[in-house]
């Protein structure tokens, strides 16, 4: 992985002033080279080499000449919800389900700004950063919940920040920290603790490995990502869980994490005894039926777990929200680029599984004001494809 070098002031604001279109100030996506079309160059040698002016002439070109052939049954991404054997790999990278992976030659740089929105918090005009469809969502939820919490204060003229500016930021909260104990074993265990999340930092850019444990809304496997959530005391959540109320699924899903069930389902499958077939067979239903990642019975145990007013991560579908509770009700921050100027759009209400929910403004106030920009929707979809629905708030 790439680690961003800091860059000069002056050259920053020089790579913003040509991506940001003065009218809206929204961020000019690069193309990024087709699958297909990648592995045609490979068989010419050509692949992977193309120049800097040759993709500003593409991206001057328009739509036209990014065009590429439809994908067949053979390269669609299937995973483990559709019945398939995958390869077992750790849930966490961001990236939107209807994307194919490239692979990381064939990966175009991607622009590192991202554009801020003010908006007015408890009193206060605060900062959130927004993203674009593949922005790194799990920098930027953390980071907007330092924004929320004023533990991070950005120049009140600033409409966009750089991924090594967010991530200096962080890294002077986390040495920052102090450690509670006093004791010099505990001290140490602290000290390694913090070295652990610095290490961590520079992946909040491209994705986090999570793996998550479908026993409760707090159960991830423990990796070094997770130092980084202790160390500022964010809470990060999920909602997949087994609903109690199916035994079979219970007995068949047990304490495992996500990648263990998958092990497991390949194994089941391949066996000659056939109670451990229906067991993988029935494992493999509730990845199936839970392809959202969120059951109603999630859902609950997560809107029981979460504290009144408490700033949060939430992770689904391979994104990192900004989560709070306020009077009862769920709501995610709004960080897709498509609403940054949507002044009455901050919160959307996280209340059932299928995806329907309201927008708030940021005292939780019904919006009646749908985003008429673009259908870029970040990682999060397009904003015309939601229906709102009355809640109280």
């Amino acid at each position: 992985m790439e680690h961003h070098q800091a860059e000069h002031p002056a050259s920053a604001e020089a790579r913003v002033a040509e991506a940001v279109s003065p009218e809206n100030h929204e961020v000019l996506p690069q193309p990024e080279e087709h699958p297909q079309l990648k592995d045609a160059g490979d068989a010419d040698g050509t692949a992977g080499e193309q120049a800097p002016v040759e993709q500003a002439s593409r991206l001057a070109q328009g739509q036209d000449n990014l065009e590429s052939p439809p994908p067949d049954a053979s390269s669609s991404q299937l995973g483990p919800a559709h019945g398939t054997q995958p390869e077992v790999e750790t849930v966490g990278a961001c990236s939107r389900p209807q994307d194919l992976p490239l692979p990381p030659r064939a990966r175009q740089p991607e622009l590192d700004f991202y554009c801020v929105k003010w908006i007015p918090w408890k009193g206060e005009r605060t900062p959130v950063v927004t993203q674009s469809a593949n922005g790194p969502c799990p920098l930027l939820a953390i980071m907007n919940i330092l924004f929320l919490q004023w533990k991070v204060q950005l120049p009140p003229q600033k409409e966009v920040i750089t991924s090594d500016e967010l991530m200096a930021h962080l890294g002077d909260c986390l040495l920052s920290i102090k450690p509670q104990e006093k004791s010099e074993g505990l001290q140490l265990n602290f000290q390694q603790n913090v070295d652990d999340a610095m290490t961590v930092v520079p992946k909040l850019a491209t994705g986090l490995d999570v793996n998550v444990r479908f026993t409760g809304v707090s159960d991830f496997e423990y990796t070094p990502e997770c130092s980084i959530f202790d160390l500022l005391g964010i809470p990060l959540y999920h909602g997949w869980l087994v609903d109690p109320q199916s035994p079979e699924a219970v007995s068949a899903v047990g304490k495992l994490s996500y990648n263990q069930l998958v092990e497991k389902i390949i194994t089941c499958k391949h066996s000659s005894d056939t109670n451990l077939v229906t067991e993988g067979l029935i494992a493999e239903q509730f990845l199936e039926s839970t392809a959202a990642q969120l059951t109603y019975h999630g859902l609950c145990e997560l809107t029981a777990a979460a504290k009144e007013g408490e700033l949060s991560v939430f992770f689904r579908n391979n994104h990192f929200s900004t989560m709070t509770k306020h009077k009862g009700h769920l709501y995610l921050l709004v960080t897709d680029q498509g609403f940054l100027q949507e002044e009455q759009v901050v919160w959307e209400s996280l209340h059932n599984v299928d995806g329907d929910s309201c927008f708030c403004d940021s005292d939780f106030h019904l919006s009646h004001s749908l985003g008429k920009g673009p259908g870029a929707g970040g990682a999060r979809g397009s904003p015309e494809k939601r229906r709102q629905v009355d809640q109280t708030s």
